[in-house]
């Protein structure tokens, strides 16, 4: 009886063995499958390789809203990139906190005043339109809006690099009550009773009067907070009079007591001490061209251009093509590229590597496209306006963009002999050929480029949009 029970533990133990490995071996021939037909843009994978989710909120306020759109994974995303929004109305403060991810800010719209611990002291920076300020991960900050009519608007990337993998990104509110809850409220009561020597109601009272959420009004009107005063303060004294600001109601009890001695011990912050060799904002509008012809110009920021981006290994570029015009079939051999249409509509293109097209789609302003490292491609603004594209690149190197056409190309470069020979053709045609373009990097393109007409638009097969325009409810107010 024994040896039965035995042999039948023996042959179920055998048949669970063979079940998980004729499993595994069929999942990992089907991700082979798939992944093959992907890099060949065959299947689902090639009309939706470049595409990115819509956009979704992660916080949101009567104050103020943050969206997100997440970089798709995959072999050929080198180096991963969310893309965020955020709008802020007037008056409104973006509360102190800090991430589990890098931020580099881009201000579309209005004014900010931006505030974060460097080094452990105090920096605030004023930004304005065009300036870009990166924001280290376990940095804590805080944006304000300070203006009395006008609406942030800031485009960032969101490097999920050094983050927990809890989701897009994690914040960790310093301030709070129940909504947003600070983490000092996972302690317990008892335990930052003892830690501040003071009584559990007082230590109930602070964790429990925040409720606005993550973005609130600054304004009496709006919202008698201990966020009023914030905002009321002159930038050197912005640090001195954060004891009052945490203090709130309770600046007339026991003086031993406050939220600012909570932040002091933290991150052990001196009173009155702002560091002035923290690194200031760029604005990428008062930079001049890299280059600029009658169909457009181009600025690509690297790290020897401004400093934090080396940290962050991250590149900034900005392009604008006028009516018509086109931004030549280019390769980026360093990066991977992320792009946000900030006015006019136009089309781009992208090719796989086998030489067949993978996208030609239409955007407008609100669309955010992809283009992985090494894949060529091509911008063509449309023919009743001028086309604006800003973005993100995963590398803070000088990209060097290499052109496939043009007076630059490398085309050029190469011998005559060898690349007449590649296309079978005599060398005195392709000398024909690729010297009848003068024009380099920006050229003029009115037969590729889109009419107004929708119906109109295309020669070639339609594709689906790079993503769905955010609409009216769309935060940065592409509208």
């Amino acid at each position: 009886m024994g040896k039965g029970v035995s042999f039948l533990l023996l042959a179920l133990v055998l048949c669970y063995g063979v079940t998980v490995t004729m499993g595994h071996r069929g999942e990992k021939e089907r991700r082979k499958e798939r992944e093959r037909r992907e890099e060949k843009g065959e299947g689902a994978g090639r009309e939706e390789r470049f595409l990115l989710p819509n956009s979704k909120p992660v916080m949101k306020t009567d104050a103020g809203e943050m969206r997100v759109v997440r970089s798709l994974g995959g072999r050929i995303i080198e180096k991963p990139l969310h893309i965020g929004f955020i709008t802020m109305e007037p008056k409104t403060l973006f509360v102190p906190q800090y991430l589990d991810s890098s931020l580099i800010l881009f201000v579309r719209t209005g004014e900010a005043r931006v505030g974060c611990i460097y080094k452990d002291e105090m920096v605030e920076r004023r930004l304005k339109i065009g300036d870009v300020y990166r924001i280290p991960a376990g940095s804590t900050f805080y944006i304000l809006n300070p203006g009395e009519g006008q609406r942030l608007q800031i485009i960032c990337s969101i490097d999920p690099s050094e983050s927990l993998n809890l989701g897009t990104f994690q914040s960790f509110f310093i301030g709070g009550g129940t909504y947003p809850t600070s983490i000092l409220a996972g302690f317990g009561p008892e335990t930052l009773s003892t830690a501040f020597n003071v009584s559990v109601s007082k230590v109930r009272g602070i964790l429990s009067k925040q409720q606005e959420g993550p973005i609130v009004y600054v304004t009496k009107s709006h919202a008698p907070s201990i966020w009023t005063k914030f905002s009321q303060l002159q930038e050197q004294d912005r640090l001195k009079h954060l004891k009052s600001m945490f203090q709130g109601e309770h600046q007339q009890e026991e003086a031993e007591w406050s939220w600012w001695k909570l932040f002091n011990t933290i991150f052990g912050i001196e009173d009155n001490k702002m560091n002035d060799k923290a690194p200031d904002s760029y604005n990428i509008y008062k930079r001049s061209p890299d280059f600029r012809n009658n169909y457009g110009w181009s600025i690509a920021l690297d790290g020897s251009d401004y400093g934090p981006l080396e940290d962050s290994g991250i590149g900034i570029y900005l392009v604008n093509l006028t009516a018509g015009s086109m931004l030549a079939p280019h390769v980026n051999p360093k990066a991977t590229e992320y792009g946000i249409v900030l006015r006019g509509t136009g089309r781009i293109q992208i090719v796989y590597p086998n030489g067949t097209l993978a996208m030609d789609a239409k955007v407008k302003e609100g669309d955010v496209f992809w283009v992985p490292r090494f894949f060529a491609f091509c911008q063509i603004a449309s023919r009743t306006g001028p086309f604006e594209f800003f973005g993100f690149t995963t590398s803070s190197r000088k990209n060097r963009p290499q052109f496939l056409v043009g007076a630059n190309s490398v085309l050029h470069t190469l011998n005559t002999p060898e690349l007449a020979a590649a296309f079978g053709v005599s060398e005195e045609r392709i000398r024909r050929v690729i010297n009848a373009q003068r024009e380099a990097v920006i050229l003029p393109s009115p037969e590729a480029a889109p009419p107004d007409d929708d119906e109109k638009r295309m020669k070639f097969e339609a594709v689906p949009k790079v993503i769905k325009n955010f609409g009216s409810e769309m935060i940065m107010g592409f509208d």
